[in-house]
C-alpha cells in the first residue's frame, strides 16, 4: 500500500468525514491515520503563549473602574 495524503476541511459541527476508496486488494490491511493541521491557524496562539500573555496582564490595570448608567429597571411578569 502506498502512502496517500489528502486534504479535507473539518465541517461546521467539528466532524471530519473522509471517504477514501483504496481498492479490493487493500481489503483487510491495517492503516495508520494521523490528523494534523495542513497549515498553522492564524489568530490562535499556542496554549503556552496564551497562558504567558494572560499572566503578563496580571496587575497591569492603572486607573479607575468606571461603569455607565444602566437606566431604569424594566417591569417583567413573575416566573410562576
Amino acid at each position: 500500500m502506498n502512502r496517500i495524503q489528502i486534504e479535507q476541511t473539518v465541517g461546521t459541527g467539528g466532524i471530519l468525514r473522509v471517504d477514501l476508496p483504496l481498492g479490493l486488494e487493500e481489503a483487510g490491511q491495517h492503516v495508520l491515520i494521523t490528523i494534523e493541521p495542513s497549515s498553522p491557524q492564524k489568530g490562535f496562539p499556542k496554549p503556552d503563549e496564551w497562558k504567558a500573555g494572560i499572566l503578563a496582564t496580571a496587575g497591569s490595570w492603572r486607573g479607575d473602574f468606571v461603569t455607565e448608567p444602566t437606566g431604569p429597571l424594566e417591569n417583567r411578569n413573575p416566573l410562576n
